[in-house]
């Protein structure tokens, strides 16, 4: 069986999953987009397959738990202790602060909003890693929390 064309549409999920919200997605759902992943991919290819743009696409899109739902999927395929799976890690906990936000937790928010300035203080570089700026990351968390705290 050929695997999914990286440079495919990234399919949208039917909504937005919000846990004690509404229904989860099917278990198979998001199947296909994390088979783009092979074992063993080269690093500097990870930003190009479609899971790790569908994870890019779903949290700007508002779809938190899917983002991290194929985020995880492609942290699973970096190393330890690299820039990669930090930043990695970094957008998966940005979608989770995300996401309880619209749970209406925001001590959970504000506590994994540290945790991702944590992954991002070990991208020891301002280069964009897998393509993404750490300021970047930075600025959205910044914005997070003047979200939660406005004064």
């Amino acid at each position: 069986m050929p695997l999914p064309d990286p440079a495919a549409p990234i399919p949208m999920p039917p909504h937005a999953y919000v846990p004690g919200q509404n229904t989860r997605h099917p278990e198979d759902w998001f199947d296909g987009i994390k088979s783009s992943l092979q074992t063993g991919i080269p690093l500097a290819d990870l930003q190009h397959t479609q899971a790790f743009r569908a994870g890019m696409i779903y949290l700007d899109a508002g779809f938190y738990w899917e983002c991290h739902e194929v985020l995880e999927a492609v942290w699973m395929q970096t190393p330890a202790a690299t820039p990669e799976r930090e930043m990695v890690q970094a957008l998966i906990q940005l979608a989770n602060a995300q996401l309880k936000i619209l749970m209406a937790r925001p001590h959970a928010a504000e506590r994994l909003c540290d945790m991702v300035e944590d992954h991002l203080d070990k991208c020891t570089s301002s280069a964009p890693i897998l393509g993404v700026k750490p300021a970047q990351v930075r600025a959205r968390v910044e914005k997070l929390r003047l979200f939660l705290d406005p004064e």
